[in-house]
């Protein structure tokens, strides 16, 4: 049963790698529709992969969809670049002080990982349900191009709304788009850091636990 339970799990995290490495960039090399040519110098095009598009989600797309694919992309890299922070954070035993619920219980007396919101030790189902509904209002309400009555964003992922800047329009065009590549491969990373972290938590629970660099095992 192990032994199935493994080969799933590693059947599951390529089917996810291969997905997201999909929305990375534009599509392959050697595509000869005029339509793929139109998204050469788009930004994530870069070395070494160049074009990367392995399940064809760019052929035949126009501009909508490609600036649909990026938006995806950049806003599933946030996450995830939150989500490993948080994981290498908690696990070096950093949380917040104080009580997290009006039982008095401390954040630090819940498991790290997954295993806090799932499982025997993880927080309450009306905490996870605050927890949904503050992200559902932030992805319906405030996390959008083009939010609260605000013009729409520069480009995909431009999340300002007219309210948030830090100096963003003092940069010139070429320190912007030096900027937007460094969020784009640090999200793209995370995204894999991330997944490969949720793979090791699967595995210590059939007692194979990994010495990971930083982190150290997974507990």
């Amino acid at each position: 049963i192990e032994t199935k339970l493994i080969q799933t799990m590693f059947k599951l995290a390529a089917l996810a790698l291969i997905g997201s490495a999909a929305a990375f960039a534009p599509a392959q090399q050697g595509a000869s529709s005029t339509a793929l040519k139109a998204f050469e110098s788009e930004l994530g095009a870069q070395p070494p992969l160049g074009f990367f598009d392995p399940l064809g989600l760019l052929e035949d797309a126009d501009q909508e969809r490609f600036d649909r694919l990026r938006y995806v992309e950049v806003k599933h890299g946030r996450i995830c670049m939150l989500a490993f922070l948080g994981q290498i954070v908690t696990r070096a035993g950093i949380h917040l002080d104080g009580p997290i619920d009006l039982a008095g219980n401390t954040f630090d007396s819940f498991p790290n990982g997954i295993a806090a919101i799932i499982g025997p030790d993880a927080i309450s189902q009306s905490a996870v349900a605050q927890i949904v509904f503050f992200v559902g209002t932030l992805e319906l309400g405030v996390m959008k191009d083009s939010a609260n009555g605000a013009e729409p964003g520069e480009f995909p992922g431009d999340f300002r709304n007219g309210a948030l800047d830090f100096g963003w329009d003092t940069f010139d065009e070429e320190t912007k788009l030096a900027k937007r590549a460094i969020e784009l491969n640090n999200g793209r990373a995370a995204m894999m850091g991330i997944l490969g972290l949720m793979v090791h938590e699967k595995l210590n629970e059939i007692d194979m636990v990994a010495d990971l660099p930083i982190i150290g095992a997974l507990q």
